[in-house]
């Protein structure tokens, strides 16, 4: 019954929440914010095999899909749209499905969570295969639509990931890999866009970020890859040459000009004082990635000294 679900709970402390002073109110919202980390912080353990798997998936030449609903599946379509100009990945390596269509995401659509065929379908129709992991969002954790989704994924031998709300969940059940964040009930009650949507949101952003971290889309804190495409992104570009290579920023933007706007070609050309077509050259050799380059380039410091 729904009414039992932990997401659908009431808490007698906010049931007056109407008659407090709006700077009350934002208080006592804000203190059940500050419990979600917490409830994060108890599912590290289950987020690291979820990171691991992902991380396996992709270095198979895997993909990451998100599946959700209504607020999940927003959440999980915002972190896959992130990935690209982020860490520069191609469109395909992280994808997002959400109940509905991309319609769901400005509007709700009645009754497409609800719909399991329709979860099997698109699932299917996004080419998923036993090299993927498939990542099933949903608070409550029996949204029809994703766990259908989940398990025909784990039925054909992709690697699957469960994040929900309430404990052994239905969807928890139907995957391998189960993360339960439990953040208990919502200040409006039943509304998880709220700290259901937070604490997914904060575990989303651990499994993409971490997982692209171990791939080599990153260096040592920096967005290498990232896209200069605006001109914050372009200031942010130039910052991160000069520092990873030690070069004054005006060179740093001659380079990133010289490398047709990579920030990675431009590091190579730095660091091997050479010109772009050779700098591709040698990113390829490692993969494309900046920072398998960057740590052969120290391993053959510490050689020569």
């Amino acid at each position: 019954m729904l009414e039992r679900l932990l997401t659908e709970g009431q808490n007698a402390d906010w049931r007056n929440l109407q008659n407090l002073p709006v700077a009350d109110l934002l208080t006592a919202m804000n203190a059940a914010d500050a419990e979600v980390p917490s409830a994060v912080a108890r599912e590290l353990p289950r987020i690291e095999n979820a990171v691991t798997a992902v991380v396996a998936a992709l270095d198979e030449g895997g993909s990451l899909i998100y599946v959700g609903a209504g607020t999940s599946g927003r959440l999980g379509v915002l972190d896959a749209a992130e990935c690209p100009p982020t860490f520069n990945t191609p469109p395909e390596l992280v994808r997002a499905i959400i109940a509905g269509g991309d319609a769901a995401l400005r509007r709700s659509i009645e009754g497409a969570e609800d719909n399991e065929e329709a979860g099997v379908r698109d699932l299917t129709d996004t080419g998923v295969s036993s090299r993927d992991a498939v990542v099933g969002i949903s608070a409550s954790g029996r949204t029809p639509y994703v766990v259908a989704a989940l398990t025909h994924a784990r039925a054909i031998g992709a690697r699957t990931i469960g994040i929900s709300c309430t404990p052994n969940s239905e969807l928890s059940r139907a995957v391998e890999f189960p993360i339960e964040p439990l953040v208990g009930a919502e200040v409006v009650a039943g509304s998880t866009r709220l700290r259901a949507g937070t604490a997914t949101k904060l575990v989303l952003n651990m499994i993409s970020t971490a997982t692209m971290i171990k791939l080599g889309y990153t260096y040592g804190g920096l967005m290498v890859n990232v896209q200069p495409t605006n001109h914050k992104l372009r200031d942010r570009a130039r910052r991160i040459i000069s520092e990873t290579t030690g070069t004054s920023l005006e060179h740093a933007a001659h380079l990133l000009e010289q490398a047709n706007g990579s920030v990675p070609v431009a590091i190579v050309m730095a660091r091997r004082h050479v010109a772009r077509l050779e700098a591709e050259s040698l990113l390829e050799a490692s993969g494309g990635k900046i920072a398998v380059f960057l740590g052969d380039v120290a391993l053959e410091d510490q050689e020569l000294a």
